[in-house]
């Protein structure tokens, strides 16, 4: 089976009834696991960008308590899917803000992390990789932004 376009499901959802299209939310939702957080963020967290920041903050939080720091290897597997999961969220909420703010989150948590990643060339360069992606980013934002969130990523150092 090949899949339709947006276009052609857009106009599909309009000729359709409001419980219909429910119904195909709620079938929708059933499927994947990312359907239903999608979901969960329109429904619920789109409101409140704050409160999801903080939630998605806390998330990170565990996931680096949570890493094994045995070896150089389970820290960085554990540090990309940190970040997959941070690129996830950052994809629900689409916000340039929420972007940057949660991946220099990322970033001080990484800079801060014991034992120092200095000490491996791979997690130096995921840190380096996303440093210079924030700083393509804050150039799209409004001017007070921009000046905020660049002396937050002058404090970030390895």
């Amino acid at each position: 089976m090949k899949a339709v376009t947006v276009k052609e499901l857009k106009v599909e959802l309009n000729n359709r009834s409001h419980n219909e299209v429910i119904a195909l939310c709620l079938r929708l939702s059933k499927f994947k696991k990312e359907n239903k957080e999608l979901l969960t963020y329109l429904l619920f967290e789109s409101s409140n960008e704050n409160g999801y920041i903080n939630t998605v903050k806390a998330e990170i939080d565990v996931q680096f308590e949570q890493i094994n720091t045995k070896t150089y290897y389970y820290i960085k597997k554990s540090t990309r899917k940190i970040l997959r999961s941070i690129k996830k969220y950052i994809r629900y909420s689409k916000k340039k803000e929420t972007e940057v703010e949660l991946l220099l989150y990322f970033c001080k948590k990484l800079a801060n992390f014991k034992p120092s990643i200095q000490q491996n060339t791979v997690l130096k360069n995921i840190f380096m990789r996303e440093m210079s992606s924030i700083k393509k980013k804050i150039l799209f934002l409004h001017e007070d932004l921009q000046y905020d969130y660049n002396v937050e990523l002058q404090k970030i150092t390895i």
